[in-house]
């Protein structure tokens, strides 16, 4: 139990400054550690799944807080970019959790890879979008956010490796999409967490210690680290080059693609 304890922790430090550098909610690494953890803890093997995407839901509430926080202390979040995609998210999350334990996945898994693999050619060979490009309406804010919200809760992470690419491809400042990706990543999981709780809450074969499918250890341990990281990770994106955030971000939507690649196939 105290090593599962220590690998929480790490793994909290570890989605902190993801979060706070990226933008990004940190599930990309909670999510396959959390299946290591949970098959060596003897989880029966079609929970262990459920149980990792519902944790790293509920691990990134915090984590997105303490990071918007940091990153609207140095003026890099678009509130109002937050207000007009939050309905969108919100409904997409909470539908997507619902339907995770009965969608397959793996078609999805293998259009995320390819839209990866599109966003990291477009961040690395240094093409712009034309500058008349802009933010769409309420109506288009909201589709986007449903698309995002729907995604993340099915594959488990915390919608920055899509929300920042859509607002770097409508002309957003590299750091202000980042913060502001930081604050959306809130409603995702916490509409995500809600619904994996709600979904999970009468199955009987639980682990002791779980609120539907988070299991509160786990929970409990990355968050109690990640909090304090993620205004680290903020203060490493205020300070870094441009170019050098852009890269960092490639190389973590490769990480992104071949781990759901690999689970794919």
């Amino acid at each position: 139990m105290l090593l599962s304890i220590l690998v929480y922790c790490v793994l909290g430090a570890v989605a902190g400054v993801l979060a706070g550098l990226l933008g990004v909610g940190g599930g990309i690494v909670i999510v396959p550690m959390l299946v290591f953890a949970f098959k060596w803890q003897g989880v029966p093997q079609d929970l262990i799944m459920l149980m990792a995407l519902g944790t790293s839901m509920g691990s990134i509430v915090f984590t997105s807080i303490s990071s918007s926080l940091a990153h609207s202390r140095n003026k890099n979040v678009n509130w109002g970019v937050v207000r007009s995609i939050a309905p969108g998210i919100v409904a997409g999350t909470f539908c997507g959790s619902f339907v995770a334990s009965h969608l397959p996945t793996r078609f999805l898994q293998l259009f995320f890879v390819a839209f990866l693999a599109f966003v990291v050619s477009q961040m690395l060979s240094g093409r712009k979008p034309k500058p008349s490009r802009h933010l769409p309406g309420a109506a288009g804010m909201s589709a986007a956010g449903g698309v995002i919200g729907v995604v993340s809760s099915l594959v488990g992470i915390g919608g920055g490796t899509l929300s920042v690419p859509f607002l770097l491809w409508n002309n957003v400042d590299m750091r202000k999409a980042i913060g502001t990706s930081a604050a959306i990543g809130f409603p995702i999981a916490a509409a995500g967490c809600l619904g994996y709780l709600i979904n999970g809450w009468s199955d009987p074969r639980l682990l002791p210690y779980s609120l539907g499918y988070l299991y509160l250890p786990a929970l409990l341990g990355i968050v109690a680290v990640s909090m304090f990281t993620a205004p680290l990770g903020a203060r490493l994106a205020q300070t870094l080059p441009v170019p050098k955030l852009k890269k960092c971000f490639a190389v973590l939507l490769i990480v992104v693609g071949v781990r759901m690649l690999v689970n794919a196939l």
